[in-house]
């Protein structure tokens, strides 16, 4: 059974960084951070899938990095410029897919959840 367990969420000041870790029992070619404000639908962040390139939503891209080390099973969310609307839940999540399908499946149609980490930017 996979299992995904994200850590390094924190709280922090605007301007701020943190880096997130999703360690997962399975070596699985398509890895996402999601996140869910309080109130708000939960949306892709940024995706990694293998030998493809990362892709980001338009509200990270610039200050957010996402990389994979497959030999450790981790994928990593380096997080600067933390603005106050970066404030949610962070999640990673897993598929078995590959290339565009990775990039291209909908936040509903992924079945392979960790807990969730909470990162915190205040003003």
């Amino acid at each position: 059974q996979v299992q995904l367990v994200e850590s390094g969420g924190d709280s922090v000041q605007a301007g701020g960084s943190l880096r997130l870790s999703c360690t997962s029992t399975h070596a699985i070619p398509c890895m996402g951070w999601f996140r869910q404000a309080a109130g708000m639908e939960r949306e892709g962040v940024a995706r990694a899938v293998v030998e493809g390139p990362p892709t980001y939503s338009d509200s990270v891209k610039g200050r957010f990095t996402v990389s994979r080390d497959d030999a450790a099973k981790t994928l990593y969310l380096e997080m600067n410029s933390l603005k106050p609307e970066d404030t949610a839940t962070y999640y990673c999540a897993a598929a078995w897919l590959y290339g565009e399908s990775c990039n291209q499946r909908r936040v509903s149609e992924f079945n392979l959840w960790g807990q969730g980490t909470q990162v915190t930017v205040s003003s």
